[in-house]
């Protein structure tokens, strides 16, 4: 029952995140900001220490986990820079949207989010206390995540609609991992190179797409301000959760 309970509650989180993007649709430069440094930020202080944490209990080595990172950077780059030919040097970058960057990215973070129901349900089998620890930190930064699958779908080009259904299906994706975990077991040492690979594709998202877009018109110390924020808002979720 409770792990069902801390499900409905990345459901909320999730969808709260995205609906404050889409009501924010004419401040999204400003949200981009913070987003940058929450994409950014979740990769280093949750995501690459969470993989390398089941690399070592798994008695693997930590090199591969990098490789993976490095993998994910590099095929995220290839497919923006050719499949989709979305050029970073055009004059008025943030105007040229690219609907499947956006599905790409919103896509990426649904299953990251299922990897987060997983990670909810895992957690309950290994112990009520466990589990709890696992559904707050999850709750706390599926408001970031909705957010962020919002941005990634308006900032390419996708209608809000659009937006808003790859939102309930980022939404829903952790409440399908948590059920997934009591129908199937997983191996915790089949998620380490995903969590790599997915932090490199952040990564790159953050450095490489969102902050050059939230920069392009202008450039302000509000707009670093909210960078900063943004990682430092995830620094704290990943230290006292």
């Amino acid at each position: 029952m409770e792990p069902v309970l801390f499900a409905i509650g990345t459901f909320i989180s999730t969808t709260l995140g995205g609906l404050f993007g889409i009501r924010n649709h004419d401040r999204l430069h400003l949200i981009m900001s913070f987003t940058a440094g929450v994409v950014v930020a979740v990769s280093f202080f949750d995501i690459l220490p969470e993989a390398i944490r089941l690399t070592l209990a798994s008695g693997g080595a930590i090199g591969t986990v990098f490789a993976a990172t490095v993998i994910g950077f590099l095929t995220f780059h290839i497919l923006e820079k050719t499949a989709v030919i979305h050029h970073s040097h055009e004059e008025f970058y943030a105007e040229h949207g690219h609907p499947q960057v956006g599905l790409v990215g919103a896509a990426g973070l649904s299953f990251h989010s299922f990897l987060d129901g997983v990670g909810i349900g895992l957690g309950f089998h290994v112990g009520t206390h466990v589990g709890l620890i696992i559904s707050l930190a999850v709750i706390a930064h599926d408001f970031s995540d909705g957010l962020n699958t919002v941005t990634f779908m308006l900032t390419h080009g996708n209608t809000k609609a659009k937006a808003f259904s790859m939102l309930l299906v980022d939404a829903l994706a952790p409440v399908l991992g948590v059920f997934i975990t009591f129908l199937h077991p997983i191996a915790e040492t089949a998620l380490a190179p995903y969590l790599g690979f997915f932090a490199g594709f952040l990564l790159y998202i953050g450095a490489s797409d969102l902050l050059p877009e939230a920069h392009s018109h202008e450039s302000s110390y509000r707009m670093i301000s909210l960078t900063i924020v943004g990682v430092l808002f995830i620094y704290i979720v990943s230290r006292f959760s």
